[in-house]
């Protein structure tokens, strides 16, 4: 048994064709409609401590994520306050005053941008109502946001905005909500928070113009990585005898609490298969942090049924808070030789080989059925597996130069892309944790730190629990640490320079080091870095962050597959349409294209990672929880 601390957010797996993420046109990402409401009573005509009005640095700040949000996604605007002034005798109609100036369609960046510059503050501040037509505006089905940015508390209550939130969620509108207090006082903070925590959103300060600039953005992103789970349809069976068989691809099912199903993979000899399984939890209100545990397990099982004894077991606390949990295995029995014994060999050599998904644990609150992403993959034999196993770890140099600014992701698919050595910023929010990659070919290895910066609160306010892991393409945990963060300037990891891998090849794989042979894929490698929230809601303020990134070595040739048939060589492992030219290259093959390659042994320069977000993953964590543990036989 080992623990890990940091929940697997993605269905995960490799390909050996390539080192980029799958093109979108294979799954292509599906954002929320999320509808920015904005705050535009008088007290937004206030000075701002960075200077100009509230109402200046909120537009700068709706500019900044204007520009930040993908083309693709679709972005509204509500305001409240721009319709009368704040009299007494202007109250009743200033309380009405809600204008949707951008419906949540497909975002228009010049028109939403123009929308937002045009809004002049002067009235009553009807948070409530204003939330109420927000949701009404929003499609009436399917994963729906609202980014609220207010200065203050409700002037027009009733209705409650706290209240409007939970009347919404036990209607089941499904509509998460995140609020942002901007510069607000105790009282508002706590009404904001009380919003956010019935939706199963977030809420987060931003005390003044600088802050909220840096926070809209991520807020905003979060709420727009509200997906769908997605994949071509399957359905697996109670029995193994009768399981569909997955051909290398994504694919969507459901799965009900304490059930298992099964999917069969056909596995070439001398072929190793990945398959996976993610489950994305709802966020729902849990009371009970006892009975707020999840778990999924994967078995193997080969020919006949027979229990290969093969068994991955994943578990995360906290599911109500929206968690997603993985599980996933890789299977390498197809590499092993027949032996002529009847019972013996049904685990081993090319054949039909069966994984069994189970929801094992289930938290309290859960659906009775959950959708379940797969993902199944046949990675070929190789001719040739390149350079001897790597035995040095990669040494960490402290960068010099400009920092980088990056936006971290919620997850492993969305994680935010490091180019390579050098320090990067951004910013977390208390109760959050995020996702960067680094690509690492063949030969390279990586060595990292983590900065959390001072902030303005000090002391058991804000005493938190910070945590960074790194993990491989396969998602697999090569390491951990983790600290006390109290608002004073600190670095992770403690008690050693930096977390750091081997350099990366193919025959690591062959170690008698577990961690050792989890770097035997080149990729994107994954950093997580984790903030939990304070206890008894201490200090809310973001803190800065920057990661110093070493990438050592030089590219190697990477190892060369067998295909074992043209089909084999077209599809690639994950069923991603194409392989890159003789030699390797750095660039994927696009789906829906071939590339040629001139034998049926291909060296490859790099695997390709296919990840599915499973729900946005946001978890205010119980101080010095354990969010994961998985166990093996």
């Amino acid at each position: 048994m080992r623990f890990t601390r940091l929940l697997a957010a993605a269905v995960t797996g490799v390909a050996a064709l390539s080192l980029a993420a799958v093109p979108a046109a294979a799954h292509d990402q599906e954002y929320a409609p999320t509808m920015l409401v904005l705050d535009a009573s008088g007290s937004m005509k206030q000075a701002d401590p960075g200077g100009g009005t509230k109402m200046d640095a909120a537009r700068t700040a709706m500019r900044t994520l204007i520009t930040a949000a993908p083309d693709e996604s679709k972005v509204g605007l509500t305001v409240y306050g721009t319709g009368t002034g704040s009299s007494d005798a202007e109250k009743a109609a200033g309380c009405q005053d809600v204008k949707v100036l951008r419906a949540a369609d497909t975002i228009d960046k010049g028109g939403l941008t123009a929308a937002v510059d045009g809004v002049t503050p002067k009235g009553y501040t009807p948070i409530g109502t204003a939330l109420r037509k927000a949701a009404d505006s929003l499609p009436k089905s399917g994963p729906r946001s609202i980014v609220l940015v207010s200065d203050g508390e409700d002037t027009c209550a009733p209705p409650e905005p706290c209240e409007v939130a939970k009347e919404l969620n036990q209607q089941g509108a499904k509509i998460v909500m995140h609020a942002v207090g901007f510069g607000v006082d105790a009282k508002a903070r706590k009404q904001l928070t009380c919003i956010a925590q019935n939706t199963g959103g977030t809420y987060t300060d931003a005390p003044d113009g600088k802050s909220l600039e840096r926070v809209l953005p991520r807020v905003t992103a979060t709420a727009l990585r509200n997906y769908k789970p997605s994949g071509t349809p399957i359905t697996g069976t109670a029995t193994y005898d009768t399981a569909p068989v997955a051909a290398p691809g994504q694919y969507l099912d459901t799965i009900g609490q304490k059930e298992k199903r099964y999917y069969a993979v056909d596995v070439p000899q001398g072929a190793t298969a990945y398959f996976s399984g993610t489950l994305s939890f709802p966020r729902v209100r849990n009371d009970n942090p006892n009975g707020d545990t999840s778990s999924l397990n994967v078995r193997v099982y080969g020919a006949d049924g027979a229990d290969c004894h093969q068994f991955d077991f994943e578990s995360v606390v906290n599911s109500s808070h929206g968690a997603a949990l993985t599980v996933a295995k890789t299977w390498d029995g197809a590499t092993k030789q027949k032996t002529g014994s009847v019972s013996g060999d049904k685990c081993k050599g090319g054949g039909r080989y069966y994984f069994a998904l189970e929801w094992s644990g289930v938290a309290n609150g859960m659906p009775e059925r959950l959708p379940i992403e797969l993902l199944a993959g046949v990675e070929p034999a190789v001719t040739d597996a390149g350079p001897p196993a790597a035995t040095t770890m990669a040494a960490f140099t402290e960068p010099n130069g400009a920092k980088t600014p990056v936006t971290g992701g919620g997850s492993f698919n969305v994680a935010g892309t490091l180019g390579g050595s050098g320090s990067y910023t951004d910013t977390l929010q208390r109760g959050e944790f995020v996702f960067y990659r680094v690509k690492v070919d063949w030969g390279q290895g990586l060595a990292y730190r983590v900065h959390y910066a001072e902030t303005g609160n000090r002391g058991l306010e804000s005493l938190s629990n910070a945590t960074t892991t790194l993990y491989t393409p396969f998602r697999e945990e090569l390491d951990h640490n983790f600290t006390s963060y109290t608002g004073s300037a600190t670095v992770m990891p403690t008690g050693k320079p930096a977390l750091a891998t081997l350099p990366v090849r193919y025959n690591n794989r062959a170690s008698e080091d577990t961690k050792a042979r989890n770097q035997s894929v080149a990729g994107w490698y994954y950093i997580a870095v984790k903030l939990g929230p304070t206890r008894d809601g201490g200090s809310t303020n973001p803190v800065p962050i920057r990661l110093d990134v070493t990438l050592t070595g030089d590219a190697e040739p990477g190892p060369a597959y067998a295909f074992g048939s043209a089909d084999a060589q077209r599809n690639g492992t994950f069923g991603e349409g194409g392989v890159p030219a003789s030699g390797g290259t750095d660039q994927p093959a696009e789906v829906g294209t071939t590339a040629t390659a001139t034998n049926s042994a291909v060296s490859t320069s790099g695997w390709v990672v296919i990840a599915v977000a499973g729900g946005v993953v946001l978890l205010a964590l119980v101080l010095g929880g354990v969010l994961l543990r998985r166990r093996r036989a």
